[in-house]
């Protein structure tokens, strides 16, 4: 087998790990809050056990240090809100939210990152609209708030995703992670009385001790579908050029769906409305790469902190 092939096999391995995400978070029966809460905790912590994380945070500089930790917050938003979407309508309902984040980051990157203004991206972003729309029209009325989260968190990692790739080159990708995910540990500590008072659904304690179940749960979901991947996805990118990347990422929300499927048996909760938009809001997502000159992988380490990917500047 030769290299290639073998990268694109771990990259697509990579996103169906993500795709699991949403999987996880349906099965894992703690709330959003304390779901985000334990998972970045585990982060954190395997990090910490790393020499490398230590010796580069400590060549940061205070103002980089304070820029990664506001970013971190960002994080931790999003994936309050992609969680709630999961909780409050289903796997599949937040996966194909997070398919508006590339259409999202069309309109967010040009003024947070200063880069060229892309007219094809901001069409494909018009052209999912009736795909939401019908996706919308798709799910039981109780789903309806799931998809508003969903889209709150489409905003989140659209944001967050432009800011990393303006500082992400500054500093050691696994120190990065490290400081986003440990500041959104004490942010999410601090803020978590607010939550229910802004945030619909989330008004369960992030410091609920999970039961033997839940923490396995939570274990594979942080160093299984978070770290692994993360790692993975670093070496299948010095052979696979940015192009055959997207185009592997932006399937993870097909991956996600699918899985939901016969693990969660989701299709029961679905008329054919949500199937047809899923098919339009994935067209245009799948067309972003095929719309783009391919260019050279920069910044991959971002890989770790989201579940809605961009691999090019």
């Amino acid at each position: 087998m030769t290299p290639l092939t073998t990268a694109r096999l771990q990259i697509h391995f990579c996103v169906l790990l993500w795709g699991f995400t949403a999987i996880l978070g349906k099965l894992i029966s703690l709330g959003a809050a304390p779901l985000v809460w334990w998972r970045m905790l585990i982060v954190t912590v395997a990090l910490a056990l790393v020499p490398r994380v230590w010796r580069a945070l400590k060549a940061l500089s205070l103002r980089l240090i304070a820029a990664y930790c506001g970013i971190g917050v960002l994080v931790t938003l999003h994936w309050l809100t992609f969680y709630g979407a999961v909780k409050l309508a289903n796997a599949s309902v937040a996966a194909t939210c997070m398919a508006l984040a590339t259409a999202l980051v069309a309109i967010v990157e040009p003024r947070l990152a200063g880069s060229r203004f892309s007219p094809k991206d901001l069409a494909l972003g018009i052209a999912i609209v009736p795909g939401v729309a019908l996706v919308v029209g798709g799910v039981p009325d109780a789903m309806r708030i799931g998809i508003v989260v969903g889209v709150l968190s489409a905003v989140f990692v659209a944001i967050f995703g432009t800011l990393n790739k303006r500082l992400v080159a500054r500093a050691d990708p696994l120190a990065v992670t490290a400081l986003e995910l440990g500041s959104g540990v004490v942010a999410l500590t601090v803020l978590a009385p607010l939550l229910a008072l802004v945030f619909p659904g989330f008004d369960e304690s992030p410091f609920v001790v999970p039961d033997a179940r839940d923490l396995l749960l939570l274990s594979t979901l942080a160093l299984v579908c978070t770290l692994l991947p993360f790692a993975l996805s670093l070496v299948a990118l010095r052979h696979i050029s940015a192009f055959s990347a997207q185009l592997a990422v932006n399937l993870e929300p097909v991956y996600a769906i699918l899985l939901a499927i016969p693990l969660l048996g989701e299709q029961r909760e679905l008329d054919a409305m949500f199937y047809v938009g899923v098919a339009i809001v994935l067209g245009a997502v799948l067309a972003h790469p095929l719309l783009e000159r391919p260019r050279r992988v920069e910044h991959a380490e971002t890989l770790a902190t989201a579940e809605a990917k961009q691999f090019t500047d």
